[in-house]
């Protein structure tokens, strides 16, 4: 079971992604709770997934981000948005966000995407625009060194990126690439070393921007 913790200031909302989870047989939603109460009950239940409003007002969302990717074996925290040209999407990506997901997702799409963050796949809403891509980029103040960075991979680990930038799992890229999934990992690792990046989320956005993507991972 992927256990999930919802965190909304609105009840409301709260309410709704909690029934709709709650119908799919293999996730357990084991809280939902505003902000005030979300690290406590995150080091309570230890879930494997945190969907995280990004603003709220008794304690914001980066904050509770902050606090939650600070404890020991953390849980994957995507953050819940309106995407109304939210400036706090950058900065949460930045601050190791595993994505973020909006909160008019269609129902039938919400599950999978949390089966994609619990197989630690990427999810960006489609409404992802190069507003926010260049804003996190630009937070991260490495602009320049973006091409030198991609070229430091091997060839394998740039086909690797260019999967995961994909949103696909480990599993999934093994089984393109004719790799084990322990193969697989030590790729991603060195990848997100030698792109100097907190996670794959951040990688696949650094690919965007570097035109990896478009390259098809290529030369």
């Amino acid at each position: 079971m992927i256990r999930v913790l919802i965190v909304d200031d609105e009840a409301l909302i709260r309410s709704g992604i909690e029934l709709i989870l709650s119908a799919a047989p293999d996730i357990e939603v084991v809280g939902a709770v505003t902000g005030a109460r979300a690290v406590a009950e995150a080091e309570r239940q230890h879930p494997d997934i945190v969907l995280l409003d990004i603003r709220m007002p008794d304690m914001d969302g980066l904050t509770v981000l902050d606090r939650m990717l600070s404890k020991p074996s953390p849980p994957v925290v995507a953050m819940l948005t309106t995407f109304d040209n939210d400036e706090y999407v950058a900065a949460a990506l930045h601050r190791g966000a595993a994505g973020f997901l909006l909160k008019d997702t269609a129902p039938d799409h919400l599950a999978l995407q949390v089966r994609t963050l619990a197989a630690h796949g990427v999810v960006l809403s489609p409404k992802v625009t190069s507003t926010v891509v260049d804003g996190y980029l630009a937070s991260a103040r490495r602009q320049p060194a973006d091409t030198g960075l991609i070229e430091t991979l091997t060839d394998r680990e740039r086909a690797v990126l260019v999967h995961l930038a994909d949103g696909l799992s480990n599993a999934d890229i093994a089984a393109r690439l004719y790799l084990g999934v322990g193969t697989v990992k030590d790729h991603v690792s060195a990848i997100l070393a030698k792109l100097q990046v907190a996670n794959r989320v951040q990688a696949a956005l650094l690919a965007e921007r570097a035109g990896l993507l478009d390259e098809g991972g290529q030369r």
